[in-house]
């Protein structure tokens, strides 16, 4: 696998991948989740442009994951990692997490951030494996608690979510 930035032509191919990798959660009733269309490519455009927007890539150069980054109160936030459900359970997306948390923790980037659902295996338990922490809500930052707000509107906050940090440095 070689991660690198996403390519603006593989913008329709990422989209698949979310779409694939949103079945996993109609096996646990959330069919809202699985429902979710992923961003829209102008979207997804504005991400790669701004170098926001990685992949990782197979030995025919296709994603087969991908994740979207932003600046979040001086850490870099996980916003989506996405892993082609013909492609899960390999380690590819830990190994995305992984190159992730290397590069920003070399660019001086003190944690990763991200939301996720608390009780779904895959999210917040897994993630909790990759070395985030759940954080109470004290430690919540003005943009994670905007990011939790605007998850809410969405109505995606049916199902219990939790604000997560790995530290890099």
């Amino acid at each position: 696998m070689e991660i690198r930035p996403a390519r603006a032509a593989e913008l329709e191919v990422l989209r698949e991948i979310e779409r694939t990798a949103g079945q996993w959660f109609r096996d646990v009733g959330m069919d809202l989740i699985a429902d979710h269309e992923p961003p829209s490519p102008a979207e997804l455009r504005q991400l790669q442009q701004a170098g926001r927007l990685w992949v990782s890539a197979g030995e025919d150069d296709r994603p087969v994951a991908y994740a979207v980054l932003l600046p979040v109160d001086g850490c870099t936030h996980v916003e989506q990692i996405s892993v082609h459900a013909g492609s899960a359970r390999r380690g590819i997306g830990r190994a995305l997490l992984d190159d992730v948390a290397e590069r920003e923790r070399a660019a001086g980037v003190p944690a990763l951030t991200l939301t996720t659902f608390d009780d779904v295996p895959w999210n917040a338990p897994y993630y909790e494996r990759c070395g985030f922490r759940r954080l109470a809500d004290g430690e919540l930052t003005p943009g994670l608690r905007e990011i939790r707000a605007h998850e809410a509107e969405l109505g995606i906050d049916r199902w219990p979510r939790v604000c997560m940090r790995r530290e890099l440095v």
